[in-house]
């Protein structure tokens, strides 16, 4: 498995407030350094007030995401309905799509709400975490680590057993 330096893009709805998931998360993108350049970019999330408006605020927010990415991004869009992997099909996966010439992969966390339909319809692949349920600030700090396992087990080093 040979793998350059990719580019990844976190587009996430919120700030992460958890001291110590901000420095969990930190934790991992410094360790990620020497594979990928990885940022996180936070989006400020559309208070919903009226249930009703649920969808049109998912667009609305969906639209917000969309401007932050290019057509030649590979978009991996994270929803419950999602694809399920284990660490070692997702290190494949990002293995496959930096043989194929992927030059950035952008990840992207909704709201508690969910995602629109207008960014799942963009996505290139739809992955889903778990089928258990996580507080939605957790998705980062859990995103993160798997991406660094990922890289550890392309390489072939000792983080994953």
């Amino acid at each position: 498995m040979i793998i350059q330096k990719l580019k990844i893009k976190i587009i996430a709805l919120g700030k992460i407030k958890e001291k110590f998931l901000k420095e969990g998360i930190d934790e991992f993108l410094k360790r990620l350094t020497p594979y990928a350049s990885v940022t996180i970019q936070e989006l400020t999330p559309i208070e919903i007030k009226d249930e009703n408006l649920i969808d049109k605020i998912l667009n609305d927010e969906g639209e917000k995401i969309l401007a932050n990415i290019k057509p030649q991004d590979y978009v991996i869009t994270m929803e419950i309905q999602g694809k399920q992997f284990s660490s070692e099909d997702f290190a494949e996966k990002i293995n496959d799509l930096t043989n194929d010439g992927t030059q950035e992969i952008v990840f992207v966390i909704g709201s508690s709400c969910g995602i629109g339909k207008n960014v799942s319809k963009r996505a290139n692949l739809k992955m889903s975490m778990s089928k258990m349920t996580f507080l939605h600030q957790f998705a980062r700090l859990i995103l993160v680590e798997q991406i660094y396992r990922a890289f550890k087990i392309i390489k072939g080093e000792t983080y994953h057993k």
